[in-house]
């Protein structure tokens, strides 16, 4: 790619995993959550918001693995990617999750900015993924969660955007 082009290119999915734009960001979205509301269900829809928070950080966690070692073991699917009760189970566990969660964001934040990266290349493991399509990836299932995560708090009456 010629340089320019490169540099652009990785920094628009460093914007794209920052997510924003005609989105809510992570940070918006569990801004502010109100304790007493993260493990409370609402009629119709199977998960909370402890649930859809602890989904997001497996799942980004699992992809930004996969992408940096092929020695990464994915959890298995579905179990492995939600947590198994709908309350945080200690008072700790949600701002913990929120931290590891933006930790790995900007983990492969990093590796996606990075010249050294080939954005192109396929990994020499998996069936050929590459980074570009890993990054899109943690984009696409953020941006998706992170919608439901708004209409949870709409429903619970607590978003105040």
């Amino acid at each position: 790619m010629k340089n320019g082009f490169d540099k652009s290119l990785r920094e628009q999915l460093v914007q794209l995993l920052n997510g924003g734009h005609a989105h809510a960001t992570f940070d918006d979205a569990v801004e502010g959550f109100p304790p007493e509301l993260r493990g409370k269900k609402v009629k119709d829809l199977p998960y909370s918001a402890w649930m859809l928070l602890e989904h997001m950080r497996l799942a980004q966690w699992d992809i930004l693995e996969f992408s940096r070692s092929a020695k990464h073991q994915s959890p298995k699917f579905p179990e492995g990617y939600w947590p198994a009760t709908a309350d945080p189970p200690q008072e700790s566990s949600w701002d913990e999750s929120i931290k590891s969660f933006r930790a790995d964001l900007k983990a492969m934040q990093k590796l996606v900015s990075d010249p050294k990266t080939d954005l192109n290349k396929p990994f020499p493991w998996g069936d050929g993924q590459n980074v570009m399509r890993e990054a899109l990836l943690v984009a696409d299932h953020n941006a998706y969660h992170l919608g439901e995560f708004v209409v949870l708090r709409r429903l619970l009456g607590a978003w105040k955007k």
